[in-house]
């Protein structure tokens, strides 16, 4: 991972157009090949990212401060530095990766087991899909055969919900896949992280994990 500390303006030209106007940030470029750019006021979120694969071309010459970073679609992200203040590279190998609740681990166990109880119709496509920066949770069909995201928490807050929603918008890139929508599971689902959920167009699906083992009603309660 490189990690560069730079002034910095930074100009996004694809779907959309977005500037950053010159001011210090942080840019990660990993090994996957992404690059991101964050301030130090949005905890993890970047305020601007290019996903892998991508590529990288860092100027020469007269334009030996300008980054230029593109992705298969063509889309650019191009970072104009003003000064450096720091510029270091670390290798940090595999990543063992992230080690579920024990709890969560089951739930989805469970839940891809029945996957049914989303709904009728409700086909498996596999646990654990793998993306880019993660896997998400469950991947399935409805009934209509349309491809649906499940993200799997114990407790639903908002940090859930903004990861679904990165998964949605690597998935909906894959022409195979597209349109996904997502379904966030939680055994409880704070009221915030509903708002969000629904504003961007998830289903909340509060999951009862008695009732998943057998013990009680299987039925799910979908709002």
């Amino acid at each position: 991972m490189r990690l560069v500390i730079a002034r910095c303006s930074v100009d996004y030209a694809g779907r959309l157009t977005a500037h950053l106007p010159s001011a210090p940030r942080l840019i990660l470029v990993k090994a996957d090949g992404s690059v991101s750019i964050h301030a130090d006021d949005r905890a993890y979120k970047p305020l601007n990212w290019m996903s892998p694969p991508c590529t990288l071309k860092e100027g020469s010459g007269d334009e030996a401060n300008v980054w230029t970073v593109v992705n298969k679609a063509g889309e650019k992200l191009i970072i104009t530095m003003e000064e450096v203040l720091h510029d270091s590279s670390h290798e940090l190998g595999t990543d063992p990766g992230l080690i579920k609740d024990g709890v969560e681990a089951h739930l989805q166990e469970l839940l891809a087991d029945r996957i049914e109880t989303l709904g009728e119709g409700y086909t498996l496509i596999r646990r654990e899909y793998m993306t880019a920066i993660g896997p998400v949770d469950i991947l399935c069909r409805d009934a209509s055969g349309a491809t649906v995201a499940v993200e799997i928490k114990r407790r639903g807050e908002i940090d859930g919900v903004e990861q679904l929603t990165r998964y949605l918008e690597l998935l909906n890139r894959d022409p195979h896949l597209a349109p996904v929508r997502g379904v966030f599971a939680a055994q409880e689902i704070k009221p915030q992280a509903r708002v969000l959920a629904n504003d961007r167009g998830m289903d909340c699906v509060v999951l009862d994990y008695d009732a998943l083992r057998g013990i009680e009603d299987d039925k799910l309660r979908l709002f």
